[in-house]
């Protein structure tokens, strides 16, 4: 089902939002990676976010994604102090590892071997 118009607006500011709210509580950098929200997608109703959470040279993603969900209501009342004045209801967070970034890496590192394995192409 496409996406409204609405539940990208909703998502792009909790998103917006999100960054700064996670780089003001200290979570934009654990472990000595980079955590940033990939995306963020919203129900219909706009009852739930669903934030994809990118990770970047963590050693323990587990552990990372553990320390967001304990932290869950702080950052959910962050939040809500920034949008209340947008939203009616604020949505119920959900926090998911986006994992395309080690997806791009074996890919990437799958090719190489390809391209190593060929034999040179005669002219």
């Amino acid at each position: 089902m496409e996406e409204g118009k609405r539940q990208r607006q909703v998502a792009g500011a909790i998103q917006e939002e999100l960054n700064d709210i996670f780089r003001r509580l200290g979570l934009a950098m654990i472990d000595g990676g980079m955590v940033s929200i990939a995306s963020v997608k919203v129900t219909p109703d706009l009852l739930e976010a669903r934030i994809y959470i990118s990770l970047f040279q963590v050693k323990d993603s587990a552990g990372v994604m553990k320390t967001i969900e304990s932290r869950a209501w702080e950052i959910k009342k962050e939040l809500s102090d920034r949008v209340k004045h947008q939203l009616r209801r604020i949505p119920v967070l959900h926090f998911y590892l986006d994992d395309t970034l080690d997806y791009v890496f074996k890919m990437e590192d799958i090719f190489r071997k390809i391209n190593e394995e060929k034999p040179p192409a005669a002219d």
